[in-house]
């Protein structure tokens, strides 16, 4: 395996060990997001301490949490492989997403305040006429996915949870593992996200929380298929479960 530069400068010497720990966490998760790990890739304990720029030590003492968090194993004689995407992962991983989803909708369509909801619904509105306009801005896909996950970890810290927050987060790192596998990290479909995005924050601007919940829920259960119908094809092609269905 070929040495993966530092992304980040190294910590100085002077941070405590469970700082360490929290960076090494941290940057762990920038890397998932930013689709530098990819699903089932083996990496050295070596190439891990460059890619997070910390000690290895740090690195050594994070893997439990990464390992309890189902976001990496340890292989004997392999290394660290990231979690690998199966149709198991897939409907754990959305089943826990709507879980949450549906009770921080009903939350937040009670306690999100007007000036709230108006200033989410215009940036959304702008992205969509950005999508619009120009279809040569590289930061387009970016900023597009930062809106539409904003959107969804806003109504989940708002119920002022840690430990659901924690859990969110978690899981929408094998979300995002599940993405970059099924999709190939394809660009995002900014057009109907947005879309589908407006017509969910008219009903939380109406306080309209059955259709609300309704609208996220449809939301969570297109992506879902889409990934499933993904990981279907794929094994099929490799013959190795060929009666798969989404479930």
């Amino acid at each position: 395996m070929q040495p993966i530069p530092p992304t980040d400068p190294p910590e100085p010497s002077g941070a405590s060990p469970a700082k360490l720990r929290h960076l090494a966490y941290e940057r762990f998760c920038e890397q998932v997001l930013a689709g530098r790990l990819s699903p089932g890739q083996f990496v050295s304990q070596q190439a891990l301490t460059l890619m997070l720029g910390l000690p290895l030590g740090a690195v050594r003492e994070v893997i439990p949490r990464l390992e309890a968090a189902r976001l990496l194993s340890t292989i004997p004689k392999r290394g660290l492989q990231i979690a690998h995407v199966d149709l198991k992962l897939i409907r754990n991983a959305f089943q826990l997403r709507s879980m949450v989803e549906r009770e921080a909708v009903s939350h937040f369509v009670r306690s999100a305040s007007d000036e709230e909801l108006a200033d989410i619904a215009q940036a959304h509105r702008d992205m969509l006429q950005r999508a619009q306009r120009s279809t040569q801005d590289a930061d387009l896909d970016k900023d597009a996915q930062a809106l539409d996950w904003g959107l969804h970890h806003r109504m989940v810290d708002a119920m002022d949870n840690e430990i659901v927050s924690d859990i969110y987060r978690v899981n929408s790192l094998h979300i995002k593992l599940i993405r970059i596998d099924s999709e190939l990290a394809q660009p995002m479909r900014v057009l109907p996200a947005m879309v589908e995005h407006l017509a969910f924050i008219e009903a939380l601007q109406a306080r309209d929380e059955p259709r609300a919940v309704a609208l996220m829920e449809q939301h969570i259960s297109a992506s879902k298929r889409r990934v499933v119908a993904r990981a279907s094809g794929l094994e099929e092609e490799e013959g190795r479960m060929p009666q798969l269905r989404a479930g």
